[in-house]
């Protein structure tokens, strides 16, 4: 694996790449338990299930620039890789993901550069997510360096198919049977069901609860 020391806005080396996004990635994930604290307190509520947070591996950026015809540059991995830092936040109900978004969005601190809604448009795989590239400034000692995060929003199910799809993709090298890739079409129907009867039920609980305190 082999990364030049070309710069990339500001960013001079890998140690600095790491400094930097783990920064970023910090800053997130901060934001959202203290969102989640505040659900609590607010409206005896949690809408966000749990968190993970990682660093893509130097290996994964080198493939990744090589797959988009880029030299695998410092300049090039800021540049080009949206995901070197990435967040998920996993959630019970598809509406805590819009919830979330929304709440991201109007943080002053956070600038939303690209989403991609594979809820409403999922992919042809059956994918279902909510995607945001998001900058934050990362304060050093000389300099503000504005840092990309991706923020990947799911509920509990979408989150297990997609990680028996990515299971299936990386043991088969992206080239699985029609009919794993079928049954995994049906799977991400039934969790397209699952995740709006239980939203559905979540609903008639909440409001079963009203109806009963106000009496």
């Amino acid at each position: 694996m082999q990364i030049n020391k070309e710069n990339g806005d500001g960013i001079e080396s890998w140690q600095e790449v790491t400094l930097v996004y783990n920064a970023a990635l910090k800053q997130v994930q901060t934001k959202m338990e203290i969102l989640n604290q505040e659900f609590q307190h607010v409206h005896q509520y949690n809408p966000i299930e749990h968190l993970k947070a990682r660093i893509k591996s130097p290996e994964s950026i080198v493939k990744k620039l090589k797959r988009q015809g880029f030299e695998s540059t410092i300049e090039n991995m800021v540049e080009h890789v949206n995901d070197i830092a990435g967040i998920r936040i996993i959630c019970s109900f598809t509406s805590d993901i819009y919830t979330i978004a929304e709440t991201i969005r109007a943080q002053k601190d956070i600038k939303v550069i690209a989403t991609k809604d594979y809820i409403t448009y999922p992919k042809a795989s059956g994918y279902r997510s909510y995607h945001m590239v998001v900058t934050v400034p990362v304060y050093l000692s000389d300099k503000i360096v504005d840092t990309k995060v991706e923020i990947q929003i799911r509920t509990v199910a979408m989150d297990f198919w997609a990680s028996l799809e990515h299971k299936i993709h990386y043991k088969l090298e992206g080239d699985a049977p029609e009919h794993i890739r079928n049954q995994l079409i049906e799977c991400a129907r039934m969790v397209m069901d699952l995740d709006a009867k239980m939203l559905s039920l979540n609903e008639e609980i909440n409001q079963t609860s009203q109806e009963r305190k106000g009496k």
